[in-house]
């Protein structure tokens, strides 16, 4: 078949003529896969050496044409400011002018790979797109955050619209499975720390305050902050592939074919669930980590549990334990909503939907380390 269209197909051909200040190309015969070979280095040499504003194309002579065609064609006026614009037609054509548009519409222009360069201006340059690269995804971040913010705003005022099913599994995955692991985690956690705590305060004979050390370390900080990296390594990483998966099968796409909003069906249950379970995830790691300290200062400094326990009562005021559980949501909703973004933003390929999670952890971690610090100096500008 495709000898027989080459036989009965006319060879194209292209006359390049002047008409005052404009270079007017007349395009003959069919201009096809097949047929157009030869066009190439001409519209070339046209492109170089006139300005695309001053290129003019007559359709009255053209034969048949597809998109190889339509693509060489217009890509002597791309450069233009109005590559489409009527005065650099002329005549009429059933299908070229449409068909031109389109394929330009449709094509994505690569700029030539550049010669590598070394020295102080590249490392600048790379630093400089990286910024740049940063400030971006935090934009979207934060334009993703305000569609999300919304699409609950719009709920609240509808509440039978909030799909409760959703956000129940939502919260067994992130919360009541994920509290084995951040459990155990906080226990070693809690037991490094009052080990470490019982060698340095041994030295000084004051082995004692290892209740302290650990209760304040624990309640303040070290909870909070196992459970937001854990929910960030697990749960976030599990947003973005379910949703980057639904992406590729473009199932969103059917969704919202359907009428459905993804962000109220997918992202919004997501996000409550975090919002809910951080919390309690936050109270398990902290009961998790004062049991290791416990059993550490019982073990290495002889003391009993009664003893901790009482001097943890007496001496530690509750502002530590509502300090660590203030950032308990503020991490969950970061998390959750870093998560579902980069689902999102998954294209149709799988390494994209690689390079997402990995992006979608990365950025998690790096947002509740920097919020952290946040709240570190803030409560202790306020004194808490």
């Amino acid at each position: 078949m495709r000898g027989q269209n080459v036989d009965t197909a006319e060879q194209a051909g292209l006359v390049v003529r002047e008409d005052g200040r404009k270079t007017v190309l007349e395009p003959h015969g069919d201009w096809l896969v097949d047929t157009i070979g030869r066009q190439d280095g001409p519209l070339r040499a046209v492109e170089a050496s006139v300005a695309p504003g001053d290129i003019v194309i007559d359709l009255t002579h053209l034969g048949r044409i597809d998109t190889a065609g339509a693509y060489l064609l217009g890509r002597v006026t791309r450069r233009c400011g109005e590559p489409d614009g009527d005065f650099h037609y002329l005549g009429d054509h059933r299908t070229a002018r449409r068909l031109i548009e389109e394929v330009r519409n449709r094509t994505t222009v690569c700029e030539p790979e550049r010669e590598p360069t070394f020295g102080f201006m590249l490392a600048m340059a790379r630093i400089g797109a990286g910024l740049e690269a940063a400030y971006v995804e935090a934009v979207h971040t934060f334009a993703f955050f305000g569609r999300t913010v919304t699409t609950g705003l719009r709920t609240a005022a509808q509440p039978w619209r909030f799909r409760l099913t959703p956000t129940v599994w939502a919260m067994e995955e992130v919360g009541v499975n994920a509290l084995p692991i951040v459990s155990v985690l906080s226990f070693f956690i809690g037991a490094v720390v009052a080990f470490m705590g019982a060698n340095l305060l041994r030295s000084v004979g004051f082995s004692v305050f290892t209740v302290e050390l650990v209760g304040i370390a624990v309640l303040r900080e070290f909870g909070v902050l196992i459970t937001a990296i854990m929910l960030a390594a697990r749960s976030d990483s599990a947003f973005t592939a379910s949703i980057g998966a639904m992406k590729m099968q473009q199932e969103i796409d059917a969704m919202r074919v359907l009428g459905l909003d993804p962000y109220e069906a997918l992202v919004l249950p997501r996000v409550v669930a975090c919002v809910l379970m951080a919390p309690l995830l936050t109270f398990g790691a902290m009961v998790a980590g004062i049991f290791g300290g416990m059993l550490v200062a019982w073990s290495a400094q002889d003391i009993s549990p009664a003893l901790f326990f009482t001097r943890f009562h007496s001496e530690l005021d509750w502002s530590h334990f509502w300090v660590g559980m203030s950032k308990a949501p503020v991490f969950g909703l970061v998390v959750a909503v870093i998560g579902c973004r980069q689902g999102m933003e998954v294209k149709g390929d799988v390494e994209s939907l690689g390079r997402r999670v990995t992006a979608s952890v990365v950025q998690s971690i790096f947002a509740v380390i920097v919020l952290e610090a946040l709240f570190a100096m803030m409560y202790l500008e306020l004194g808490i």
